[in-house]
Order: structure tokens, then C-alpha cells, then sequence
């Protein structure tokens, strides 16, 4: 396998070596490849070398399929979710008319599992370092699952993945440390999933070894490269994409693409660098500002939360209260500011956007069926916001609505609650849930199972608001709280 030193210019014979390594590997055994692919630099360069490999190969020899596989969240940038769709129509046309032994698959996470129906639906808090619950759910799990399926009927799988060691010194490590396990040269053993192996082409590259290679060889299914490096370039802060090595100047490898409703970094610096570098790419603008509203500083979104944990028990930590899930107010709140923003984007930006939706219908669906059947919110407001902001109706013929409340009721049901109990903050979730519960059993057959609802729900409602939480947590905690971390519920 060749090396490339971080100093050395990528020549013609490194790219031939490596090329031939991926053809021996390619006819060295039945075992199916799988490549993820996100439309990126690395894993652009990754398919296009073994695209070239099997180029080279005799028809007859082409008898293993090569799955390309990439994950759309479904809150990838509008951008490069575009730009994604058009190289893997590209990708699957080109492959298909060549006769090459390539598949093309885009994957999503399950409805039930996606961003917003998370953020929105379950009201889970927006995902930060010490919370990172997006990752696996969005990216990992889909892909898993397709590779998992490759091995069930192969019984084995090889990943060919596009990371490299320079880019960063975990990466180095890991790479390292599986390379002293192979099975055989090139070959590393998966970390994460059993009779699974991984190729990695690009491990010895710099980010400028892939640029000078995507920009000396044409992209093999006429995808165009040097818009790629346009893209990378309107994404650096300084508009600009270095190809020599240049120990000065960071590398386009540098700019983040991805989720634009990412929070793993303070600043989407990249986003923001496309709206400043070209004045097409304003119609952006409020995508970030919704980003960085969602986003607010974590003592700003504690405000946005209930004071209990999704089950109703209290945790504190450090003598301060850990809060959950969003309120019904912020998530209401958040739906009507991103259809906003949908509508927005379809409007003013480009036309190949023109129904680029942010949120999906299904999810939407989902959405609305966790408020109303595992929130107890009958008053179901999702419709009803869709309506004011897109002028439409929301069309879900399928779902079941409470049978004797609706908005009206709820509304009756509130200002009640409030005029004859002010001080109780939970007492309209505590009698919405009540009423609701009553309601679905009323069509069942067989109540059992009301009762057990009926305690969890008294249970987590337990208490008057955040101050009374608080007491009752010191009250049963006082002798032993020693870590100052503990959960608790209402007994």
C-alpha cells in the first residue's frame, strides 16, 4: 500500500498503486463492499478510486456488488442535500448504463426516530456535547442497519470508508491500533460490528493529496468536482480552498458540512461563511438564525424546559435542578418558527428548493400523534399551526382524535385551572392528561392498564410548581445526598 507522507505531492504511480491495491482487494474473495458516501471530498475521492478499479476490470470479473450507501438525516443544508440528490442520480444512471456491479441506496433514520419528531414530538432538550443523542439515531443507525443486512446474507461485509489518519491524532490512534489487528494487508477488523471489515483507500492522504486528485481526474459518474471545491470554498471562512500544502493556511478539509441544526459547534462558521461569500446564498440567513435560536446558550434553553424529567421524577445535580423535555409552548413554538422558515426557503431560494421540505409530512404525522396520544395535548394544535403558517390543511386522515375534547374544551379547561388555582403550574397537564386517559379507555374493551396510567400520571404531576420540586427533593434527600446527584418521585 502506498504511504503519503503529510509533505508529498501526490504523483501518478501513488494513485495507480493505489487503484491496484483496490482491485486485488476487489477479486481476492465474494465478499460484498459497502461505501459510505455523504458527497463529501474524502468520500467523493473514495468512490471515485474504486470506481476507476473496477473500470479497469474484465466484465467477467465484476462479480461482486458494490453497495454505495448515504444517510440523509433529513436536517442536512438545503445546499448540500441538492447537491447529494444530484450525484446519486448521477451515480445510479451512470452506473447502470456502464454495466458496473455498483448500487446506489439513500438511507433515512426511521419517522419515528428522526430529528424533529425527537425535538419537537418528545420535546427532547437540543442536543449538545454532554447530550449528544442525534449521532446515533440520524447517521449510525440507518447505516448499521443496511451493513447489518449485507451480512446477513453474505455473511460477511467490507466497509470502505474514506477516513484518513492526518485528520485528526484520534484518528491516527484508532487507525493505527487496528491496523496491528488485520486480518490481512489493507483489511482492519470493524470496531463496532461483527464480520465486518474496513478498507480505507485514503488512510495515508492529506486533505491536500484529495484535492489535487479530484481536481487531476475527472469525477468518473460526471458529477463536477471543482463544484465541489466551489462549495468547500464558499463554506471557509476566508472564501478560499488552499491545493498546495501550505502548513500556514488550514485545509477546505477544515469547513463543516452537515446538519444545519447542528450545535456540536458554538458557530456554524460555515453556514455562515456561504451567506458572506455569495450573495446568492442569502436566502439562508434564516436558517441560521433559526439554529441559533433553537441553540441559545444553555442557561437561556433551561427556561424552555419543564423543571421534571419525561417520567416525572426530579433530578438535581449540584444543588441546581436538571430540567427535560421541551414545554408544550416551546415546542408549539418551534414547529410555527420552522414551517416559517420552510416556507421561506421554497420561496426565496433557489428553484431546485422549491419543495425542499425541512420537515417531512410523515414526521409532522408523528409529531402530532405523540402530542395527542402520549402527551395527552387534545386540544391538537399541530393542524391548526400548519393551517396559519401555510394557508393549507393538514391532511392525516389515519389519526384518531379525542372523541369529546377538543380546543374548545381545552381552552375552558385552562382558564379554569388558572382562575381557581394560579399557584399549581402542573394542574392543566395534571387534568388534560386525566381526561384524555378516561377518554381512550371509554373505547377499549378491557380498562386494564387505566389505573396504573391514572397513578403515573398523579405521579408525575405531583407537585405545585419548580419550588415545591425543589423542597421535596431536599426534604427526602437531606441525610444522604451526598454526590448531590439523585432521581426522585413523587411517593
Amino acid at each position: 500500500m502506498v504511504m503519503i507522507m503529510p509533505d508529498k505531492i501526490l504523483t501518478r504511480r501513488d494513485i495507480e498503486n493505489v487503484i491496484t491495491v483496490t482491485k486485488d482487494l476487489y477479486l481476492a474473495d465474494s465478499i460484498p463492499w459497502v461505501i459510505g458516501y455523504s458527497g463529501g471530498k474524502d468520500s467523493t475521492a473514495t468512490v471515485q478510486l474504486v470506481w476507476s478499479a473496477l473500470s479497469q476490470l474484465p466484465k467477467e470479473q465484476l462479480k461482486k456488488r458494490v453497495y454505495v450507501i448515504s444517510t440523509d438525516t433529513l436536517v442536512e443544508s438545503p445546499v448540500v442535500a441538492a447537491w447529494l440528490a444530484q450525484s446519486l442520480a448521477r451515480m445510479r444512471q451512470t452506473a447502470e448504463n456502464s454495466g458496473l456491479p455498483i448500487e446506489v441506496f439513500q438511507l433515512t433514520p426511521d419517522m419515528d426516530n428522526t430529528f424533529w419528531v425527537n425535538l419537537l414530538g418528545r420535546g427532547y432538550p437540543y442536543p449538545r456535547r454532554n447530550m449528544r443523542w442525534c449521532t446515533d439515531r440520524l447517521k449510525i443507525a440507518p447505516a448499521n442497519h443496511f451493513v447489518e443486512r449485507v451480512i446477513s446474507r453474505a455473511g460477511e461485509a467490507i466497509m470502505v470508508l474514506g477516513t484518513r489518519k492526518t485528520e485528526s491524532a484520534a484518528r491516527r490512534q484508532v487507525m493505527e491500533g487496528y491496523e496491528k489487528k488485520r486480518v490481512r494487508e489493507h483489511l482492519s477488523p470493524s470496531s463496532t460490528m461483527p464480520n465486518a471489515f474496513v478498507y480505507s483507500p485514503l488512510e495515508d492522504w492529506t486533505s491536500d493529496n484529495v484535492w489535487q486528485y479530484l481536481m487531476q481526474h475527472p469525477n468518473t459518474w460526471g458529477q463536477s468536482n471543482k463544484d465541489l471545491l466551489a462549495m468547500y470554498s464558499g463554506a471557509s471562512a476566508d472564501g478560499e480552498c488552499p491545493l498546495v500544502l501550505d502548513t500556514s493556511t488550514p485545509s477546505c478539509g477544515n469547513s463543516r458540512f452537515g446538519c444545519w441544526v447542528c450545535t456540536m459547534v458554538s458557530e456554524d462558521k460555515s453556514m455562515a461563511a456561504m451567506i458572506q461569500n455569495d450573495e446568492e446564498k442569502a436566502w439562508m440567513l434564516p436558517l441560521l438564525e433559526l439554529r441559533n435560536e433553537i441553540g441559545a446558550p444553555q442557561e437561556e434553553d433551561k427556561r424552555r424546559r419543564d423543571f421534571r424529567r419525561m417520567d416525572g421524577k426530579i433530578y438535581m445535580h449540584t444543588g441546581n435542578i436538571v430540567h427535560g423535555p421541551y414545554t408544550k409552548a416551546t415546542r408549539e413554538y418551534f414547529l410555527r418558527r420552522l414551517l416559517q422558515v420552510e416556507q421561506y426557503v421554497q420561496t426565496c431560494g433557489p428553484a431546485e428548493l422549491a419543495d425542499h421540505p425541512l420537515i417531512r409530512h410523515e414526521e409532522l404525522r408523528q409529531i402530532r400523534r405523540i402530542w395527542l396520544h402520549e402527551k395527552h395535548e387534545f386540544d391538537d394544535a399541530l393542524p391548526r399551526i400548519y393551517k396559519e403558517v401555510t394557508g393549507r390543511d393538514f391532511v392525516d386522515p389515519e389519526c384518531p382524535t379525542n372523541r369529546y375534547f377538543k380546543k374548545r374544551e381545552w381552552d375552558i379547561l385552562e382558564r379554569t385551572c388558572h382562575d381557581a388555582f394560579p399557584q399549581e403550574e402542573l394542574l392543566v397537564n395534571l387534568c388534560s392528561s386525566l381526561l384524555d386517559i378516561e377518554s381512550q379507555y371509554s373505547l377499549m374493551a378491557s380498562r386494564r392498564g387505566v389505573n396504573i396510567e391514572i397513578e403515573k400520571t398523579v405521579r408525575k404531576c405531583f407537585f405545585s410548581d419548580k419550588q415545591d420540586a425543589i423542597d421535596f427533593y431536599q426534604r427526602h434527600h437531606a441525610a444522604n445526598d451526598e454526590n448531590g446527584q439523585e432521581e426522585v418521585a413523587a411517593e
